[in-house]
């Protein structure tokens, strides 16, 4: 019996394990977007340099400083951390699932001893006895014909893929958050620094002013409208001081801890710009981002929950095995064989459950939802890359246009102000004049940023590079 029972158990085993499944066979969706990049006035042809992937995160990334601070960010930020716990939760949870598929052995064991009266004994017996027990058994365990199990251990597989996808789409997501922020701060203090120069520069010019009011050469509308421009600059002092420490702050949170005064930038002119990166010539460079993976997954997942649910429609058969034995000494216990087996076969056939039913229509509707959330996500990227390719393809015609208003604004504000000094004209043309040269600094330096930002925002969006 020993033996009968045990080829059933490894019968049983190979049956799973070659199993069968009911889920639908599983075809990649097509590309619900055009098979190529936008085309047009706003896009230039690609250039011919390396694409996202090729590149690891050092190579991109080449100012070391700014590298020093991803790392920060990879060690310590609490977001990431939450991604990684959520990884090791779903594979936890794949296990689980997995385990299903085998039965699980129970043991029990006991022993005990007693002593007798003498008058209860035979002469010579003697008077105390042991007695041990072992009892294995295997619990309901359910012989997945049909692929119940099999379904629900492919969709947590799936989930779990899917999560670690989301924690590479989370890394990602950091990377680029810490470079874009790191940036920011480096261009808000350049314009800080710009706002201090400015200021300095108006209080000078309101100081020859008083001397040519008070000599009463300048009239006092001269004299209040050099006032305008100082108290203007000493207002953008206080915001970008403001907004540097705001930076500051978002920098460390982003860190997970305090970053060092050596690895913050001084201003935008100095931090190494990432390298430029090439799209690629078609869209299925999407398939590559991992949050387009971990949608494809969830999908996959989604097929098979449809097998286990068409599953539940079939017999379900469990098996309930013990066997016990009992010795008065140990090594009879092992060696003596004389256990008791039972073996309990069970079978639930469904007749009619409207749970069932409802079971597939739900999991049916769940793939289509999957699938319409996928085919979304891919159109996002699209979107994303495109307006990335959009800024790519203008803005260096928009950094070269500001930097020639700044060099005229700068003439004319030279020329407005030799000719106040002579006398020609009024305090009003220089005015002007010093208000759209400071304007047209504070755009430049914004246009930079939006260049070099855009360059983080492409590698981002295009799936980000090896570790």
């Amino acid at each position: 019996m020993n033996r009968r029972l045990l080829l059933l158990l490894v019968a049983c085993v190979a049956i799973i394990a070659a199993g069968c499944s009911l889920a639908p066979e599983y075809t990649q969706p097509q590309l619900p977007v055009p098979g190529e990049w936008p085309q047009g006035e706003a896009y230039q042809a690609a250039p011919a340099t390396p694409e996202a992937p090729e590149l690891s995160r050092q190579e991109f990334f080449s100012d070391e400083q700014l590298q020093k601070v991803i790392v920060m960010a990879l060690e310590n930020n609490r977001d990431l951390r939450l991604a990684a716990l959520n990884v090791e939760r779903a594979r936890a949870l794949y296990g689980v699932q997995r385990a299903e598929l085998f039965p699980a052995v129970n043991a029990t064991g006991g022993g005990g001893k007693k002593r007798l009266s003498a008058d209860l004994v035979s002469p010579g017996d003697p008077r105390t006895s042991e007695q041990y027990s072992l009892d294995l058994g295997i619990a309901s365990w359910e012989i997945d014909f049909f692929g119940r199990i099999k379904s629900l251990k492919d969709q947590a597989l799936e989930e779990y893929l899917a999560t670690d996808e989301a924690r590479r789409s989370a890394q990602i997501a950091l990377v680029s958050e810490v470079a874009s922020v790191y940036l920011a701060l480096a261009a808000d203090r350049e314009i800080l620094k710009l706002a201090r120069s400015t200021l300095e520069t108006q209080q000078g010019t309101y100081g020859l002013v008083q001397k040519r009011y008070d000599a009463g050469i300048a009239t006092e509308l001269d004299l209040r409208q050099a006032q305008t421009p100082v108290e203007a600059a000493r207002g953008d002092v206080a915001l970008y001081t403001q907004l540097v420490a705001q930076d500051r702050n978002a920098l460390n949170l982003l860190a997970g801890a305090p970053v060092p005064e050596e690895l913050l930038p001084v201003d935008l002119e100095n931090v190494i710009p990432p390298r430029e990166i090439s799209p690629g010539l078609t869209s299925e460079v999407l398939l590559r981002r991992p949050d387009i993976i971990a949608a494809e997954h969830r999908l996959k997942g989604a097929y098979a929950f449809i097998g286990a649910a068409r599953a539940a429609f079939f017999p379900r058969i469990s098996l309930t095995t013990s066997v016990g034995t009992a010795s008065d000494d140990l090594s009879g216990l092992f060696n003596s064989g004389t256990g008791t087996w039972n073996f309990t076969p069970q079978i639930v056939m469904p007749i009619f459950d409207a749970r069932v039913w409802a079971a597939l229509r739900v999991s049916k509707a769940d793939r289509e939802i999957v699938l319409t959330q996928y085919e979304k996500a891919i159109q996002t990227a699209f979107r994303e890359i495109a307006d990335a390719l959009a800024v790519l393809g203008t803005v260096d015609q928009r950094v070269a246009a500001q930097q020639s208003l700044v060099n005229a604004v700068a003439e004319t504000y030279r020329l407005s102000n030799k000719r106040y000094t002579k006398g020609i004209d009024s305090y009003l043309g220089v005015l002007d004049a010093q208000r759209s040269l400071y304007a047209a600094q504070q755009g430049l330096i914004t246009l930079r940023l939006a260049k070099l930002s855009n360059q983080v925002r492409i590698y981002a969006v295009l799936g980000g590079g090896t570790e």
